[in-house]
């Protein structure tokens, strides 16, 4: 199962002070584009889950083929995609197109933070790949309907400075029903672009990078 790609940070951190160099792009792609229009989700502080379906039955993951999901994480994932009715939706949806649908587990005793989300756990749609194609975000939000999934909110649509700004002076979670503050956006080019080396351009912005 294919693993999610990393999402780096904006700009280059100064490898004395382990700070962020303010204004210095790590992606010369990114700052080509930093004055285009980005759309920015909420960064949920969790643990990172695929869900596949391979044409003929769905798996789970984590971040990593070795990485273990917490039981109660599991139970929910089974309840949201496991048994013969989920496996038939995927197979009416999908046939046997191979698909991934990327979320975060979330909630409970994942992470330090994870009762300030909510006191259960629960999964959050972010990306879905179909055939080895990262689908746009109606695509995203129109799958998370057929397992009534939340999908992780857009909180603005801007620049990229309009982002740094946001996470600055916005600290509450938009989606915690128990107060989490904000841990960051992730930002992606509202129309999917890689850059010349084939790598998708996507970022993340951290509330701590910022400190």
């Amino acid at each position: 199962m294919k693993e999610y790609h990393k999402i780096e940070t904006i700009f280059e951190r100064d490898e004395k002070t382990k700070k962020l160099i303010d204004g210095k792009f790590r992606n010369p792609a990114v700052e080509f584009l930093k004055d285009c229009k980005w759309q920015f989700t909420e960064k949920v502080d969790g643990t990172n889950i695929r869900v596949h379906w391979d044409g003929h039955k769905v798996e789970f993951g984590g971040r990593t083929d070795k990485a273990t999901i917490p039981q109660d994480l599991l139970d929910r994932l089974e309840t949201l995609f496991g048994g013969y009715e989920n496996e038939q939706i995927f197979e009416q949806r999908f046939g046997d197109k191979d698909v991934i649908l990327f979320g975060e587990g979330y909630g409970g005793k994942i992470q330090g933070v994870g009762k300030e989300y909510r006191d259960d756990v629960d999964f959050i749609l972010f990306d879905v790949m179909i055939n080895g194609y990262y689908q746009p975000r109606v695509s995203v939000e129109f799958v998370a309907t057929y397992f009534n999934l939340d999908v992780v909110p857009i909180v603005l649509t801007g620049t990229i400075q309009e982002g740094i700004d946001y996470v600055k002076t916005n600290r509450k979670s938009t989606i915690a029903k128990n107060g989490a503050e904000l841990e960051g956006v992730v930002g992606r080019p509202k129309m999917e672009v890689f850059d010349r080396t084939g790598k998708r351009l996507i970022v993340k912005i951290k509330y701590r990078d910022f400190l």
